[in-house]
């Protein structure tokens, strides 16, 4: 959290769980960011995450811009090193830094 907190943007997770079970999910990890709910998948589908054929949602990570453009997508994200992952892409993609 910290390696993605020293960039400028709004970062969450998103699963098809439901609410109760992202809740107890972020209390157990101690997650220190937002964990959205999507259990009627739509979202899901709509980014191409699930489908007919993947009722569970692929574990992709999606960087858009403040103008709502997707600038990149990660498919092939390891929990152990998201974190720093993701602030390595930020800094490939020009992201600005928290003054």
């Amino acid at each position: 959290g910290d390696a993605i907190r020293a960039f400028d943007v709004a970062y969450f997770g998103a699963s098809v769980d439901t609410t109760e079970d992202n809740k107890r999910f972020a209390e157990e990890l101690g997650l220190d960011f937002a964990l959205l709910s999507d259990p009627g998948k739509q979202v899901a589908a709509a980014y191409g995450v699930t489908g007919a054929d993947r009722p569970l949602a692929r574990r992709w990570t999606f960087y858009i811009g403040k103008d709502g453009k997707i600038l990149h997508v990660e498919t092939k994200v390891s929990p152990a090193t998201a974190g720093a992952d993701v602030a390595s892409k930020l800094t490939e993609l020009g992201i600005a830094r928290v003054k």
